[in-house]
């Protein structure tokens, strides 16, 4: 028999168990450490456990409700520790985690012209959006088919609202260091815009 503790993260509602709480909440401590001296250290800590929601929700069934210790460290294998990302002179942390991570094409709001489609597919496939906004002029100035087919993606392809899904969108691995990267690239550009 173990003691279970209900926790909020990434606003969700998680029952844990006592040990898996424990190691989770280390790791939090760990990585609030490790951001301390960041400006933007709430929004990559509050990113981070949104990524961390989604990596848990994922290992829930009807028949597994709990958290478990197990869950906890495949969730921060998948995250990476704060130790890893140290400034030495070790491998940059690009090369410790480059394996790819899960990609999906969404709609890019950043980039976007009209509804972010043909930005998203220049993310997913890495061209410019420029080109797939040229082979749609094309198909529009051919017969209009164009015009449907870009509907047909809006419709279906979910708009990227969450650091973790631009993060997919790419093709990147979701760990700390490019949750880290994008938050400080958004608080970069938003600070820059606020000074124009």
């Amino acid at each position: 028999m173990k003691i279970t503790v209900s926790i909020n993260l990434g606003g969700f509602s998680f029952n844990i168990d006592e040990d898996a709480y424990a190691e989770l909440k280390r790791y939090l401590k760990n990585l609030e450490l490790h951001f301390a001296g960041e400006e933007s250290s709430s929004e990559i800590l509050s990113d981070i456990e949104s990524r961390m929601s989604e990596l848990f929700r994922s290992k829930l069934t009807s028949y597994k409700q709990v958290i478990n210790i197990g869950d906890v460290s495949d969730v921060i294998s998948i995250m990476g520790n704060p130790a890893d990302f140290s400034d030495n002179d070790g491998p940059s942390p690009k090369e410790k985690f480059s394996t790819p991570g899960a990609h999906r094409m969404y709609r890019d709001p950043d980039k976007r012209i009209i509804g972010g489609v043909c930005a998203g597919m220049g993310a997913y496939w890495d061209i410019e959006p420029w080109i797939i906004r040229g082979i749609f002029i094309a198909l529009v100035m051919a017969g209009g088919l164009g015009v449907l087919v870009y509907l047909i993606l809006y419709v279906v392809l979910p708009e990227a609202k969450t650091t973790a899904q631009k993060i997919e969108m790419k093709g990147d691995p979701v760990n700390i260091h490019n949750i880290k990267d994008s938050v400080k690239k958004e608080f970069d550009t938003v600070r820059k815009n606020m000074k124009l």
